[in-house]
Formats: structure tokens, C-alpha cells, sequence
């Protein structure tokens, strides 16, 4: 954990820094949830600016609009008493209606700001809510909780260049109108979409812990926090952190919580060694997450090294493409160094794991055990019986270290068998049952 006595200084962020992270962001989902009171801040045109350079710089973003001081000013000004202010507690009749009101009049603002920068955007009804229901004996009346995100209408929309604006009145399966936490909301959409990094964009300039400034700081030691001192977490940001270690739990890396009021600040976040506010990191240099398109190029490289040696069979950059969902990359660093694939068999209950490869470099480090556990912790998630493993060089793998048994071609179903004899390559079956 790394404490600083005060935020570091602003420097002005160059053109050269930015060119410097381009490659590493290019392509990425970033999701930016958006504090009401920072549409209220003068910086807020300066915030628009450096989400047009971020589209510019071809980094998908998808903004979470929050409510909460332009709630607030509305119930001021009409003098009516707010049950709930967050989205966290029970939501009465006269709180919705204003909520409603509030989440129009941001969503207005942030669309008329990003047309005015050139970028197309559409607040995109992409998220069911359930009821909260009854919790503790009370009832949450119109209070709601995320229950599905449609990632392919919101990939749809970012593949056309339109910027997903995501309110936090949302729906339910019967069309009721409900209010979520816009941090709950934020998570839930970082792990939708595979974000690579969740910003949120607040009046508070970071993460003070026991009053000092935080840069960094790993995602177990904020989760032991919350756990045995929250009191040391400012108060304002402790529903953010507390979803911030439930982002990175869903796969995000990292999350940032920043000071969305400072000049250039959101560009200084991403494109700068320390950045302006807090970040709260998995594991700094090391992860497994599922492939994307532009990781094509780096799969089809480890696995020819590993086709050369007739360790695994040969596939063409179009068949990586084609299965690219299929695929998990390990990445040091930003740097893909291993992947593996998890390929059901239609019809059945079980899957093969297929292209375990690591860079010669990386090899004998656990990369390729990490990535094997990482396929049968997924085949498990989606209900399989079993995994299968066909290899020619790695049987000691995955029976000694993997928790593999020997099995035959008759482990495999008809269609899959078919294939494996035809290939010649006289594979050795092998079968870890879930």
C-alpha cells in the first residue's frame, strides 16, 4: 500500500504521453460513472473535452449518469423530503417523480455537451431491474437492483460510435419504473462488458485512508478495510469502494476513483504513471481475462511457437477468429504471454480445453496451470459435468499438476472423436470430472 501526504501536483498532459498508451487502451471499454455533481461543475465542459479524446483515441466508453445533487437541488426547491438520496434505501412516490425529473435533466446535459464535442450518444434503455423488495422487514417501495444488462445492444451501439449514456431509472420486467445506485450500476456494467478499467468521476479528490492520500492500493487490502476498520474509509466514497472490490472480483483490473472537478484530470488519470486520484487494482501486473478481437495477433504468435514443436495442432488466424469468445489471454504487464480455450461440445455436458500455450520465457512459472484452472472454474460456472484435454506432449501436465485422469477416445462424443482420428496425430485423451 503506498500513502502520499497530499495529492501529487497536475502536470499538463502532452500529446507524446498520450501516444505513449495508446496501443495498451486501444480498442478497450472504459466505464465513466459520472457523479451528478460533476455536470454541475464548471470542469464539466473541460470532462467532455477528454471523453471526445478518448473516442478519438478509438477507447469504447460507456457513461453512468448520477443523480444525486441535482436531486437534491430539485427536492430544495420544491420543498419535498427525499426517503432516499443514493438509490440505497426505500423510495417513495414523490422521491421517484423528482428522480425521474433529475435523471432527465443530467441525461440532457451530458447529450447536448457530447453533440457539442462532435460525438454521437444515445441514453440507452440497456438495463432490467428487479424490486428491491422487502429488506429487513421494510419496504424498499420503488427502490430497485440491476437483474440484466443487454452487452449486446451496448456493443452495438459503441461499434457504431455512439456513446451509451446509462441512467440510473431503469425498468422492470413488467415496465415499472425503479431507481438503482448509480455505483451498483457502474459494477454490474463493468462486468457486463469485460471494462477494462470503471472511473468514477467524483467532487472528492481520491481515496483518504485515516486522513492520508492514497495513489495505489491493492484490492485486499481495501477489502480488509471494509471489513475490520470501513470507519477508516471516508464516508462520501465508501459505497465506491465497496464496488470497487466487487468490480474487480468480476474481472474489471482496475477501478479509479478521482476528482472529476480537475482540469485535464480524467487524462492525467489514464495516461500518466501516478495519475490524479486513487486506483484500486486485482494484481498489478498479472491477469486472465477473455480474449477480444484484437488479441487475434498475439494467440496466433504463442501458438504457432507451440505448433512448431507438434505440441498442439496448427489453427489459422481466421479459426482463432472465429473462435475468439471461446479464448482467455494471460497478460503481464499489458503483454499477452499465455492463452487457453474452453470449446463445448454441442449437446453434451462437457468441454475441451484446447490451446494451453505460454511464451517460451513465461514457460514453467504456473501460467499455463493458471490458465488451465481458470477454463474449469468457467466450465464449472456454466453447469458442465466434466473437461477434456487432447495433447501429444503434456499428459505429465495436466495428469500431475491439473488433477487430470487418463481417459480414451471414447470419453469424446462421436462428431469430436471423428475428428481426432482423422487428424493422425494420436493424441492422448485425458478427463477431470466437475
Amino acid at each position: 500500500m503506498h500513502f502520499d501526504d497530499q495529492a501529487p501536483d497536475i502536470k499538463p498532459t502532452d500529446l507524446r504521453g498520450i501516444l505513449r498508451y495508446v496501443p495498451q487502451w486501444r480498442g478497450h471499454v472504459f466505464v465513466i460513472a459520472l457523479d451528478g455533481a460533476i455536470v454541475r461543475d464548471e470542469n464539466f465542459a473541460n470532462i467532455l473535452l477528454d471523453l471526445a479524446v478518448l473516442r478519438s483515441l478509438h477507447i469504447r466508453i460507456v457513461i453512468v449518469l448520477g443523480i444525486g445533487t441535482p436531486l437534491q437541488e430539485l427536492a430544495a426547491a420544491r420543498g419535498v423530503t427525499l426517503s432516499d438520496l443514493r438509490g440505497e434505501a426505500p423510495v417513495d412516490d414523490a422521491t421517484l417523480d423528482l428522480a425521474v425529473e433529475a435523471a432527465a435533466r443530467v441525461s440532457h446535459e451530458v447529450m447536448r455537451g457530447l453533440t457539442a464535442n462532435g460525438l454521437k450518444c444515445v441514453a440507452a434503455n440497456a438495463v432490467r431491474a428487479a424490486e428491491a423488495g422487502i429488506l429487513k422487514g421494510v419496504d424498499q417501495m420503488h427502490r430497485g437492483k440491476v437483474d440484466k444488462v443487454d452487452a449486446a445492444l451496448l456493443r452495438e451501439l459503441i461499434d457504431a460510435e455512439i456513446v451509451p449514456l446509462v441512467p440510473v431509472i431503469v425498468f422492470g420486467r413488467d415496465g415499472r419504473t425503479l431507481r438503482v445506485n448509480s455505483d451498483a450500476l457502474a459494477s454490474e456494467l463493468s462486468h457486463a462488458l469485460q471494462a477494462s478499467k470503471l472511473i468514477f468521476l467524483t467532487p472528492y479528490p481520491g481515496l483518504h485512508l485515516s486522513g492520508r492520500f492514497v495513489t495505489n492500493i491493492k484490492v485486499e487490502a481495501v477489502r480488509d478495510m471494509l471489513e475490520t476498520e470501513p470507519e477508516a474509509i471516508d464516508e462520501a466514497l465508501r459505497s465506491k469502494v465497496r464496488h470497487a472490490v466487487r468490480t474487480i472480483e468480476g474481472g474489471t483490473p482496475r477501478v479509479h476513483i478521482m476528482d472529476g472537478r480537475i482540469s485535464e484530470g480524467l487524462l492525467t488519470e489514464i495516461f500518466s504513471k501516478v495519475g490524479v486520484g486513487t486506483m484500486v487494482y486485482g494484481n498489478e501486473y498479472q491477469q486472465i481475462r477473455r480474449a477480444r478481437r484484437f488479441d487475434i495477433h498475439a494467440i496466433h504468435a504463442i501458438t504457432r511457437n507451440a505448433v512448431r514443436t507438434d505440441a498442439l495442432r496448427y489453427r489459422t488466424r481466421s479459426a482463432i477468429e472465429k473462435e475468439i469468445d471461446r479464448f482467455f489471454v494471460y497478460e503481464i504487464d499489458d503483454s499477452v504471454i499465455g492463452c487457453a480455450a474452453l470449446v463445448p461440445y454441442p449437446g453434451t455436458e462437457i468441454g475441451e480445453i484446447a490451446s494451453v500455450s505460454v511464451q517460451p520465457f513465461y514457460q514453467n512459472r504456473g501460467v499455463g496451470r493458471k490458465l488451465v484452472d481458470f477454463a474449469i472454474l468457467e466450465a464449472e460456472q456454466r453447469g458442465m459435468q466434466a473437461v477434456v484435454a487432447l495433447t501429444t506432449q503434456s499428459v505429465a501436465f495436466f495428469r500431475d499438476l491439473c488433477g487430470f485422469e487418463e481417459g480414451s477416445p471414447s470419453d469424446l462424443p462421436p462428431e469430436r472423436r471423428q475428428i481426432h482420428e482423422k487428424s493422425g496425430r494420436n493424441s492422448r485423451v485425458l478427463v477431470k470430472r466437475l
